[in-house]
């Protein structure tokens, strides 16, 4: 039975003067104090709390790419070097550093005169050997009725014969040289090997080249499309090749590869996927490396030759794998781990076997099972609770995707608060 609370009986000297009010004061002071020691406990003040909320992703088995990201470096699909192919002083550039080029098309003029007087010496001769020609078949044509006749010896017949056919010789090399003459005349107009783009001019006006050796003028690149070339580790490639063998993956419908992406210097994906054109039959001796090519659309000349960029190449498909995000995923040296949320709302660990990376997810090969939760988010309430806890799962979303519905909730806590606020401040006040 609790005590019975007694007033006290005296006042300072300094409280005589406000008596009346003090007293008054002091009383309900001392009714409140008395009447917490007899009122009813509020309702639900022992209960337990509520479990935790924590994150979850169900499992989902299903065919999955294994994308192994490479280093690699861009290369021309076609490289031709311009060089002089003719002696003689280079008089004129007629294209525009950098920009595109034409097969076929004129870039260069080298002084042709030489070889124009060279090509009108070989056509002169030509004709020369064509009237010696003319010469001898009239004169064998006559000797060929006196012959038969016994008018001359066949001797003189034969010669006669003879000096057409060496005619006809003269006439076929006079033909063979105003054709030679023509080619070193038409060297002297450097015309583009290949259709690209074209780099900047190796020597000016006024140079002499093709003194000796064919002087380099430009070079012309063809960018579109672009190879990338990279290599992969021989280990990573038998372990795939003996892991399809086993039926664990499948291979990439349509060639050795599904698809082939190129993420920039500056982390960004390239839009147009390539493809992948071969694998290179020996590996590397000093690096264990094989060497593979792709080939990738640059219609609008994006990509650059020599650029370093990284790969994602799909080579093959996990039949029945899970993809989880990284978080859920805990790495160590003795095995990966998850945990996982079990239909009583208790939490257990559970040891799974990590593939390669897609994105910003693992690739599960086993240890877990379709329907299952797997727990995301919520590690640090875990960490506060004793071991066998319950928990509520709740689905996970990623961050920045939860934080609105967040907001919304502490609404109603500031409003619940506001009363007390409101009476905080009015006993300061007075």
């Amino acid at each position: 039975m609790p005590k019975p609370c007694v007033a006290p009986s005296f006042l300072p000297a300094r409280f005589a003067r406000h008596q009346p009010l003090v007293l008054a004061a002091i009383l309900s002071l001392f009714l409140a104090g008395c009447g917490k020691g007899d009122a009813p406990a509020a309702p639900g003040a022992g209960a337990a709390p509520p479990p935790p909320q924590v994150g979850v992703v169900t499992v989902t088995p299903g065919d999955v790419g294994l994308v192994t990201e490479l280093p690699g470096r861009l290369e021309a699909s076609r490289i031709a070097q311009v060089r002089a192919r003719a002696a003689g002083i280079l008089q004129k550039r007629l294209f525009r550093e950098g920009s595109d080029v034409k097969e076929g098309q004129a870039l260069f003029t080298i002084d042709s005169a030489p070889y124009a007087a060279a090509a009108a010496s070989a056509r002169a001769g030509q004709a020369r050997a064509e009237a010696n020609l003319a010469q001898a078949t009239a004169l064998a044509e006559r000797y060929k009725p006196l012959v038969e006749a016994n008018a001359i010896s066949k001797q003189e017949y034969a010669n006669a014969v003879a000096a057409q056919k060496q005619a006809a010789a003269d006439v076929a090399v006079g033909k063979a040289n105003v054709q030679t003459a023509s080619i070193t005349l038409g060297y002297a107009s450097v015309t583009a090997p290949i259709s690209g783009r074209i780099g900047r001019s190796l020597v000016t006006e006024g140079a002499l080249v093709g003194q000796g050796d064919a002087t380099q003028l430009a070079v012309i690149q063809q960018i579109n499309p672009m190879y990338v070339n990279f290599t992969q580790s021989a280990s990573d490639v038998m372990k795939l090749r003996a892991a399809m063998a086993s039926g664990q993956f499948k291979r990439a419908s349509g060639s050795d590869a599904a698809s082939v992406r190129i993420v920039l210097e500056d982390g960004t994906e390239y839009a147009q996927p390539g493809r992948l054109l071969f694998s290179d039959l020996t590996v590397d001796a000093t690096t264990g490396q094989i060497t593979l090519r792709a080939e990738v659309p640059n219609a609008g000349g994006q990509l650059l030759p020599g650029l370093y960029v990284r790969v994602r190449l799909e080579q093959a498909q996990a039949t029945n794998a899970i993809t989880l995000p990284q978080q859920a995923v805990t790495r160590t040296a003795q095995g990966d781990t998850v945990m996982v949320v079990g239909s009583d709302g208790k939490v257990t660990s559970r040891t799974i076997k990590v593939g390669s990376s897609k994105g910003a997810q693992w690739v599960v090969l086993e240890g877990l099972k379709a329907g299952e939760q797997v727990m995301v988010d919520g590690f640090q309430k875990l960490q506060m609770m004793p071991p066998g806890t319950p928990v509520k799962p709740v689905p996970w979303q990623p961050a920045g995707a939860a934080s609105a519905p967040a907001a919304g909730a502490s609404a109603p806590a500031a409003t619940g608060t506001a009363p007390a606020a409101s009476a905080a401040a009015s006993s300061a006040a007075k």
